[in-house]
């Protein structure tokens, strides 16, 4: 049976690309529904059927749990569905799992907020905050410290190259805007030119809305 297409509600923010990523590594098939969140789509009533907390990206899977169609918000929850749909970048083994989890959720919950907010501080809010800027700036940098010492010995964050990865990327790929300086992480500087390397992250990484 031919896999049907996949939606991906996508705006090329770091979160839309994590998702964009996964899906060109797993080798699916997907279509991209933009959300531009500048105009306010993603609070459009059609896509908060999907997404009830207002935020890309989101997926629908005609090809669900049991042959019917399946909705998924929220980019870890996206990036473990599709790791279980088709065995890829996120092991069975429990122990193994356990670690990939770990990172997926220090992204989302740590590296990911606190990167999006040094991005705000430093480069968007309409007026300089230096508290802000300190504070969020700082954090980044501490968080980049845990990554790279993570990193000693490890080509990757879980052992193998996992969802966990493909979730961090995309925050750390913008390093400058945050007020990092990767040379005073070069674990973290090799293992983000190891993921550029990869043919499907250069995909993933696209800003094209086709």
């Amino acid at each position: 049976m031919a896999q049907r297409t996949i939606d991906l509600y996508f705006w090329p923010t770091p979160n839309g690309h994590k998702i964009r990523i996964m899906l060109e590594e797993c080798g699916l098939s997907y279509r991209i529904k933009p959300v531009d969140i500048g105009k306010g789509d993603q609070f459009k009533p059609r896509f908060l059927k999907i997404s009830p907390n207002n935020k890309m990206p989101a997926i629908v899977d005609p090809d669900g749990p049991g042959g019917e169609p399946i909705s998924i918000f929220e980019s870890g929850a996206i990036l473990q569905y599709l790791g279980r749909k088709t065995g890829k970048f996120y092991p069975k083994d429990e122990r193994a799992r356990v670690a990939v989890d770990e990172w997926l959720f220090w992204q989302v919950g740590g590296l990911g907020p606190m990167a999006g907010q040094a991005h705000h501080f430093r480069l968007y809010a309409p007026k300089k905050v230096p508290y802000g800027i300190e504070r969020y700036t700082n954090e980044t940098t501490r968080l980049y410290g845990v990554l790279d010492k993570r990193l000693k010995g490890r080509s990757y964050v879980a052992g193998e190259y996992s969802i966990a990865d493909i979730a961090a990327y995309p925050w750390v790929l913008p390093w400058q805007r945050q007020g990092q300086d990767l040379d005073d992480f070069p674990r973290v500087k090799d293992w983000l030119a190891r993921i550029s390397e990869r043919h499907a992250v250069q995909r993933g990484m696209s800003t094209a809305l086709t």
